[in-house]
């Protein structure tokens, strides 16, 4: 009875840590941002842009989105008329380091998983679908 009770005291914590969503920790406005995705499409390009520390962390950067940070998502669309504006996103990455994941979670919409080698992947069904991303850390696309 003993070692089930304590058993229960053990999972009951990790269970409701494991379910609850990952918190990023806001940057802040001092943190220097840097651009990792690019990505285009027909009628709009988007980059992401995660905190620089984060991004010249080398081998451990798959460690260091572990946990998702807040970066910064843009929507380019200069060529309708209606600018570029940047939006906080959570950026993570797998545990395998194989696929980014980018939570637009300002718009609650479900969360876009990119292969880190690049690919075709849907941002959103407006502006953002069937767009074809770089590979994730190049500093240039496209």
């Amino acid at each position: 009875m003993k070692a089930k009770i304590l058993g229960m005291t053990v999972a009951l914590p990790l269970l409701c840590t494991l379910s609850l969503p990952a918190d990023a920790k806001d940057p802040g406005q001092q943190v220097y941002m840097i651009r990792m995705l690019s990505c285009k499409g027909a009628n709009a390009n988007m980059e992401v842009y995660i905190p620089q520390s984060i991004a010249l962390n080398g081998s451990a950067l798959v460690r260091a989105l572990a946990q998702p940070v807040i970066g910064y998502y843009t929507l380019d669309l200069s060529e309708l008329n209606k600018g570029k504006p940047l939006e906080p996103v959570k950026v993570s990455m797998t545990s395998d380091g194989k696929t980014v994941i980018v939570d637009q979670y300002t718009r609650k919409l479900p969360a876009t998983r990119i292969p880190v080698g690049g690919g075709t992947v849907d941002f959103d069904k407006r502006f953002g679908a069937e767009v074809k991303c770089g590979p994730f850390q190049a500093q240039e696309y496209g």
